[in-house]
């Protein structure tokens, strides 16, 4: 039967690693803080910068390194993104068995709309989700209620991700929670999050839906 399947953005369908890690560093620079390591910023890929910031420059100056990171993200972080080789024909070949897709990311609806749209990939989805700029949204299980709320019915619901965050969300909300290996986050994490499966590659999440 057909279903409904929520994707991650970042690590899942895009890999955002220069526009990102560009966009904290701005900030940090701004605010006259020490840049952290190379193994800090790689896990900063997936969770919400509201989470993020307050660990690089408390909780008091969170608000302003976020209006920082946006600020650079507006003008030309949003286009540092690269699609993952294969992701395009898989997204075409899960939509085109009659499932209806969507995008659940803790990026702000906005700028994940355009990222969607620009890569080519807005064919494909029935509608994008995301946070908002005050930070409502912003935990993929509070995401996931709200669209699902939207999009109401008596169907399965699956959530794909690279991070332990996608799939908390997914189990809290009573989704299946699939994990994917190409992102951010460890095969380790994703087993240890409660993912049902774990796609190597895009190509296998076929194997998985199909």
């Amino acid at each position: 039967m057909p279903a409904h399947i929520y994707f991650d953005l970042d690590g899942t369908l895009t890999d955002p690693y220069e526009g990102i890690t560009k966009c904290i560093l701005y900030a940090l620079d701004e605010l006259g803080f020490p840049h952290p390591d190379a193994e800090y910023l790689y896990s900063c890929i997936g969770p919400p910068l509201w989470d993020t910031f307050p660990e690089l420059v408390g909780q008091g100056l969170t608000n302003q390194a976020v209006d920082l990171y946006r600020e650079r993200f507006v003008e030309v972080g949003w286009r540092e993104n690269v699609p993952y080789d294969g992701i395009l024909d898989t997204l075409e070949e899960i939509a085109s068995a009659g499932h209806m897709l969507f995008v659940a990311t803790a990026k702000p609806h906005m700028h994940a709309a355009r990222i969607v749209e620009h890569f080519g990939m807005g064919d494909f989805f029935h509608n994008v989700y995301g946070s908002e700029l005050d930070g409502r949204h912003a935990t993929k299980t509070e995401l996931l209620r709200f669209a699902i709320g939207k999009n109401p019915g008596d169907v399965r619901r699956i959530m794909i991700g690279d991070r332990r965050h996608d799939l908390a969300g997914a189990i809290a909300n009573d989704m299946t929670p699939i994990g994917v290996a190409w992102g951010y986050g460890s095969l380790e994490e994703l087993e240890q999050a409660g993912a049902t499966a774990i796609a190597r590659r895009p190509a296998d999440l076929c194997d998985l839906l199909l």
